[in-house]
């Protein structure tokens, strides 16, 4: 979909993380293994900025605040997917929190209450899969 230096955000992409699909989040163990786990998100392809809402105490916060702070995003929805790449930081403010709750319910549904939740905010730099080809809105055709 794009280069990793340039990451580009169409419509087919940006329509597939409207739609309700759960995804997927690796984060790096100390000892650089993968740990994955399911996990709802939010895009926004104006900034480039992925985000999850978690607790603070979760496995995937450990792994970014010990600096492990590479991370992966995958939705997949039959052949169609998309890999959002890049970097993860934890914010625990108040409106940081509040703002990614929104977010989420506006794609998924209002989060139950959470006072230890946290976000994780992705500055997204690497975009693989096919769903811009997938998801994008259909072209109108013109007067032949």
């Amino acid at each position: 979909m794009s280069s990793p230096t340039s990451p580009t955000y169409g419509p087919g992409l940006t329509a597939f993380f409207t739609e309700r699909h759960l995804a997927t989040l690796t984060t790096l163990r100390a000892d650089g293994t993968p740990h994955v786990v399911p996990v709802g998100v939010t895009f926004d392809p104006v900034t480039g900025t992925a985000r999850v809402i978690t607790s603070g105490t979760s496995a995937k916060v450990r792994h970014v605040r010990a600096g492990q702070a590479r991370v992966a995003v995958c939705q997949v929805d039959g052949r169609c997917w998309a890999t959002l790449e890049g970097t993860a930081v934890v914010r625990d403010d108040a409106a940081a929190v509040a703002d990614a709750e929104d977010r989420y319910a506006r794609r998924y549904q209002r989060p139950r209450v959470n006072p230890a939740r946290v976000v994780l905010e992705i500055s997204v730099d690497r975009v693989l899969g096919n769903a811009e080809r997938w998801r994008a809105p259909e072209q109108e055709e013109g007067p032949a």
